[in-house]
């Protein structure tokens, strides 16, 4: 009812259609009736200019009523409908999902979660388009023949009742079951897009690490999984049309019975067993597709259940209701006693304080696990902190925008994932309004031009047109990290991290390239975390952490002197082991050439 709200008015205009379309088909039977009457009458010389209007009026009624109403119909689903409302769902579901935080799209298979936001636009539109067009046409069709021959006779009418009511408690027992198990149909489906969409992004690894046969195993288990599903369905489905077809048989033969007999004593017309008869064959008939489209119907709400419970989980990160945008006019980063554990009762990061001064450049190092990265991600929340706060210029950072605190913030990871979209597209990705000089000239600044002039991707588009394939996979590792890097060049943002953002460099570029960083430094607060200290040795203050504590902080000079601390025992360990024998500058160009 949500989507539907917002699109009532083609809806109004199907229902008002749909029941004017039945009373049209019904209408026709009792055309049927007549003609069979006058007929009988036998007044062969005289017929048409005798019944001359009457046929004209019933031609009127099939030529051009039901010809128009049948055309409105189609215009409404087809041009307004399929497009809007389709779409509609699947946008505003895509809205939806682009709101959830990181850890939302961490836990599921992103061919999973794409799988459910598409079909959930099918499926509500599918229910919708059936039950205006079908079921209400059909609900329609079927109460007007429950009033037309129970004006032919009462207990033709009761007859009729009988049948109705009994396809309502049958529908009334299997449709439940069906709209369960068609949930559970749909969710076992997405599973196995998602995990041949798992398989298809990770290409590499799976040729490099696995068998064919053993990655087909796995998806196979999948597709056994939705086909046991698949099949418990259908023997429901099967039910359902075996009892259908017996009980509508009998109230067939029932009818016709009652109708015959009714003519032989003279109750009612020849005219009016031919329009009893046809009225009950075509209800039949609609009763039928009614079943068949109630088990669409409760499949589609199944799919769009399933769809809607991965959709609409709640927002683990939201804005304030009063947030604001950030300002940064001086770039101080603080930490104020804040925890957090992922959920879980400890661990990760617990009552860490850190304050940054404006312009300041940091480096973070710690061993694997510390909580560096987790840190970094609580800057840009992407996760909300358990305790504590963290402040950019005196700001709350959980009281302001999120698009604007991440707009304030350039980052660069170690592992960078480009849009499968033109290289252009890309850089110009934290600054859209760019100008296609400021773009060149990042792509300079990245030393990403000398490969950008000679790409040429599969249809021919060439140098910042070309393409980088899904994740970047065109490009080396190196190719990418320079897009990523010119991307936040140009971004200019006022508070930099940088995530191993030269680690997939050869040694040369990463030279030039950390030239133009450090100019990019000027005047910015600086957050970097690095496990080759030598790349943050020349930074104002180096941060140890462990453990999601900070153990140690200070110059590296002056970590250095801390013989027992992490810091001199993580340099000693990357220096070979000849760190006594030099100073701390020594050490750090013998630890580059490393």
């Amino acid at each position: 009812m949500y989507f539907v709200r917002q699109a009532r008015w083609p809806f109004i205009a199907m229902l008002v259609l749909g029941g004017l379309t039945a009373g049209i088909e019904a209408s026709i039977y009792t055309f049927i009736g007549q003609i069979v009457d006058i007929l009988q009458a036998g007044e062969r010389e005289s017929f048409f200019q005798t019944h001359g209007a009457t046929l004209v009026g019933m031609a009127f009624v099939v030529l051009v009523v039901r010809a128009l109403v049948a055309i409105l119909t189609a215009l409404v689903e087809e041009q307004s409908i399929v497009p809007g409302f389709f779409n509609l769902v699947r946008w505003q579901s895509h809205q939806w999902v682009m709101r959830q935080s990181l850890s939302y799209f961490q836990e599921d298979f992103s061919g999973r979660i794409s799988a459910k936001v598409w079909q959930a636009g099918q499926a509500a539109g599918d229910f919708m388009s059936s039950l205006l067009q079908t079921v209400w046409y059909i609900a329609v069709y079927a109460l007007t023949t429950l009033l037309l021959i129970g004006e032919l006779d009462w207990r033709l009418g009761a007859a009729v009742g009988v049948w109705l009511i009994g396809f309502s408690f049958v529908a009334r027992y299997f449709i439940p079951k069906v709209r369960a198990e068609a949930k559970q149909v749909a969710n076992a489906g997405s599973g196995v897009s998602g995990r041949l969409v798992d398989t298809y992004t990770n290409i590499q690894t799976v040729k490099l690490f696995g068998t064919r046969e053993g990655e087909e195993q796995g998806v196979l288990r999948t597709y056994d999984g939705f086909l046991s599903r698949l099949r418990v369905f259908t023997r429901t489905l099967t039910s359902v049309r075996s009892v259908m077809v017996s009980f509508s048989g009998l109230m067939i033969v029932i009818i016709a019975g009652m109708a015959l007999s009714f003519w032989q004593q003279g109750l009612v017309s020849t005219g009016d067993v031919a329009f009893c008869l046809g009225l009950v064959l075509r209800l039949n008939l609609l009763l039928n597709r009614l079943m068949g489209q109630l088990n669409g119907l409760f499949r589609n709400i199944g799919t769009l259940q399933d769809s809607m419970e991965l959709i609409v989980k709640p927002i683990d990160v939201l804005d304030a209701a009063d947030a604001r945008e950030l300002e940064v006019p001086n770039g101080a980063v603080s930490f104020e006693n804040i925890r957090f554990h992922y959920g879980k009762a400890e661990g990760v990061i617990e009552q860490l304080s850190l304050k940054i001064k404006p312009g300041e450049r940091i480096g973070v190092v710690g061993p694997s696990g510390a909580g560096k990265t987790t840190l970094v991600n609580l800057l840009l929340r992407f996760y909300d902190l358990e305790a504590g706060r963290i402040l950019i210029d005196g700001q709350d950072i959980s009281r302001v925008s999120q698009q604007s605190l991440r707009s304030s913030i350039g980052l660069v990871t170690q592992d960078t994932s480009l849009l499968h979209r033109s290289i252009e597209e890309n850089i110009l990705y934290g600054r859209p309004d760019a100008s296609e000089e400021d773009m060149r000239q990042a792509a300079e600044r990245a030393h990403a031009m000398t490969f950008i002039e000679g790409l040429e991707d599969k249809k021919g588009r060439r140098g910042f047109a070309a393409h980088v394939g899904e994740r970047g996979v065109k490009l080396s590792g190196g190719q990418r990290q320079r897009i990523a890097i010119a991307r936040v060049l140009l971004k200019d943002a006022p508070v930099l991290v940088l995530d191993e953002a030269t680690s997939a460099l050869d040694s040369e570029i990463e030279a030039a390239i950390q030239e133009n960083l450090a100019e990019l430094m000027n005047e910015k607060t600086v957050i970097a975390i690095a496990h080759r200290l030598s790349t943050i040795a020349s930074m104002d203050r180096l941060i140890v952490m462990d453990a999601g504590e900070i153990v140690q902080q200070g110059t590296h000079a002056e970590l250095l002197n801390e013989e027992e601390g992490l810091y001199f025992q993580l340099w000693s360990r990357q220096s070979g082991g000849f760190l006594p024998d030099v100073g701390p500058v020594s050490g750090q160009g013998a630890l580059h050439t490393a």
